[in-house]
């Protein structure tokens, strides 16, 4: 049976199939089918697994010597032999493999501490995604309508809903208990992306939202680097996060950074990593290097530094050594410090921190283990703001096109001591490697992206909120989310003929649809004044006045040549169909006071019925005695 014909079965065939195979049958439809489908898988492979035995007896072991270089000692005396073969599985792995893949591990020497078990580091804010799958709304797939629409039409999607959302909370002010020693090496959370959430030990991490979003890359540096002597790092790929979408493989990048570029490990020229898929990427380029890893396995990173400022980077699988990866020269590090780093995706992962514990795998000669160096031979990375006050966010605001994301570039770069972080649908998507289309993975962006500034909110730093912010509740509501920080809205609205230009610049698969960009420009508003929620207020290239008559120009066109909208009569609705009420006559005996003689025609007992009593007693004759008689 394929994955396809199991996702066309229902809930209930879904469950009678589990029970069968005596599973679980507790769960949401994308759980039952992933635990069906791992259920076939394995019942597969056991077929085979006595074939699979026999071919991995019968395959050689390689004994490969490393190639010795000049300024590091490869061949260490402690380091345990290779044990399997030389080619590993792929890095994409069968859903239903949980433990360790042992055709890709080495086995340690007796007498050598090896891996730990395996933790279960769950975060608070993940557990609710193991038994909640995502909303119906992030599972939808793009229609046609929705294709090629462009990154400000699903931005302006997701400030539509702040339309209807009720003001947040205020900020609760976090006082952390224990004062955080600043010379303990840890996982930096300053240093990483928002969307990577770093254990409560500063030693585990994984990606926040890896149910929601499980294309979304994750990264994150050590607090501290190092500048000189020969020093490395044990990472551990504690275990795969198992999503609900059963095609999306997990991934992991290990290696070296420097502070200044991005978060993304490999893809700048100053950042160096080795692939779970095997091979070695730096400047966005990928080589062959080395061999896939896989979930359990260690990986040893080392870097030797010379004494004119030479370095070489080279990896371990495992305690096996694996090779040279990357040699700079000292013109190229600029007396730069290199961080550990670590990308990853669908995975959580572990460093060995302990100063005092026992290594993992035994370093290289003459290697130290970075959380063992002195403090003086480390150098911390920069410090995070310690309370609200000294955080600042920038709200950027304006049409699509009108240069908000090179403003947000340029400030950062002349700003570089702020270390500003750019929330943006770009830097998003940068971080979401794997393939997928455009508009679909543009529309996970937007979304994540709400999600995020929630996150950014709580976590003290300096932020630029890179999106067109051009309906006044979406504004509010983030204004209110940041408050205690110093807000600052910057309005980018150029002159006509600048924004035309602008526009005509853009790629190709940048390009808005011109019903959208009608749309847009009808819905937009500029912020008028400061008020209570905002510190500042910059109009970086028209004033205020000259921007609100160009846009009520760009509205007056926008109305005209868009279609007319035919709103439907609303019709009301009944719940119940009202009765007619009977036309009632007045009764023919009627009563009259005759003075003096009283009542006329009053008879001893007068059977009234029961809308001759109404009609009596709405004019103030009471009927009390001939109740019985209706």
């Amino acid at each position: 049976m394929k994955l396809t014909d199991v996702k066309k079965l229902k809930v209930a065939e879904l469950r009678s199939r589990l029970k069968d195979a005596g599973l679980d049958t507790r769960g949401l439809k994308a759980e039952l089918v992933g635990r069906l489908w791992s259920a076939l898988e394995q019942g597969g492979r056991d077929k085979d697994d006595e074939t699979e035995v026999k071919l991995q007896n019968d395959s050689p072991p390689t004994n490969e010597a490393p190639t010795a270089t000049e300024t590091i000692d490869v061949h260490s005396a402690s380091s345990s032999p290779p044990t399997e073969a030389g080619v590993t599985a792929p890095c994409k792995l069968d859903r239903s493999r949980t433990c360790t893949d042992t055709s890709t591990q080495t086995k340690p020497e007796t007498g050598i501490a090896g891996p730990q078990p395996v933790s279960g580091f769950v975060s608070e804010s993940v557990r609710g995604y193991q038994v909640e799958a995502a909303p119906a709304e992030d599972r939808r797939a793009l229609s046609s309508e929705e294709m090629g629409r462009g990154r400000a039409f699903y931005e302006f999607k997701e400030e539509i809903r702040y339309k209807r959302a009720k003001s947040p909370q205020p900020p609760l002010d976090k006082e952390d208990a224990e004062e955080k020693d600043e010379d303990t090496v840890r996982l930096d959370p300053y240093g990483s992306h928002l969307h990577f959430e770093v254990g409560a030990d500063g030693s585990c991490g994984q990606p926040r939202f890896w149910a929601r979003f499980p294309s979304l890359w994750s990264g994150c540096r050590l607090t501290h680097g190092v500048l000189q002597g020969r020093v490395g790092f044990e990472v551990r790929l504690e275990r795969r996060l198992l999503t609900t979408q059963l095609e999306e493989p997990y991934g992991l990048r290990v290696g070296w950074s420097v502070s200044d570029t991005s978060l993304p490990l490999g893809e700048d020229e100053l950042s160096f990593a080795y692939d779970g898929c095997g091979k070695k990427v730096s400047g966005g380029k990928e080589e062959e290097f080395g061999e896939p890893f896989s979930e359990g396995d260690i990986l040893g990173c080392y870097a030797s530094f010379s004494t004119d400022g030479a370095v070489q980077l080279f990896f371990h699988k495992n305690g096996r050594f694996i090779g040279v990866a990357f040699s700079l020269s000292a013109s190229e590090l600029q007396s730069r410090p290199l961080f550990p780093h670590v990308f990853c995706k669908n995975c959580s992962v572990r460093f060995l921190l302990d100063p005092m514990g026992p290594p993992w795998y035994p370093s290289p000669l003459g290697f130290t283990p970075l959380a063992a160096l002195p403090a003086g031979q480390r150098v911390r990375a920069a410090l995070a703001p310690s309370s609200r006050a000294q955080c600042e966010v920038l709200l950027m605001v304006g049409l699509p096109g009108s240069g908000k994301s090179h403003w947000s570039r340029t400030h950062m770069k002349q700003h570089p001591e702020k270390q500003y972080r750019l929330l943006g649908t770009e830097e998003l998507l940068a971080c979401m490697i794997s393939g997928g289309q455009r508009d679909s993975r543009l529309q996970q962006a937007s979304q994540c992206l709400t999600d995020l500034i929630k996150v950014a909110a709580q976590t003290p730093g300096n932020y630029i909120l890179d999106q067109c912010n051009i309906l006044f509740s979406a504004r509010r509501y983030k204004l209110q989310l940041f408050a205690g920080f110093r807000r600052q809205v910057v309005v980018v609205f150029p002159s006509a003929d600048e924004w035309k230009r602008r526009m005509s610049q853009t790629s190709e698969r940048e390009q808005i649809p011109e019903t959208v960009l009608l749309k847009l420009q009808v819905s937009c508003s500029l912020p008028e004044q400061q008020s209570d929620l905002l510190e500042e207020l910059q109009y970086v290239e028209l004033p205020l006045g000259q921007a609100q008559k160009l846009l009520q120009e760009y509205k007056d066109e926008a109305r005209r040549l868009l279609p007319p909208i035919h709103k439907r009569e609303k019709r009301k609705l009944r719940l119940h169909k009202k009765r007619p009420r009977p036309h009632h006559t007045p009764p023919s005996h009627r009563i009259q006071w005759t003075g003096m003689n009283g009542w006329s025609q009053q008879p001893r007992y007068w059977n009234m019925t029961c809308q001759d009593q109404g009609y009596y007693y709405n004019r103030g004759f009471g009927y009390s005695g001939y109740e019985g008689y209706c």
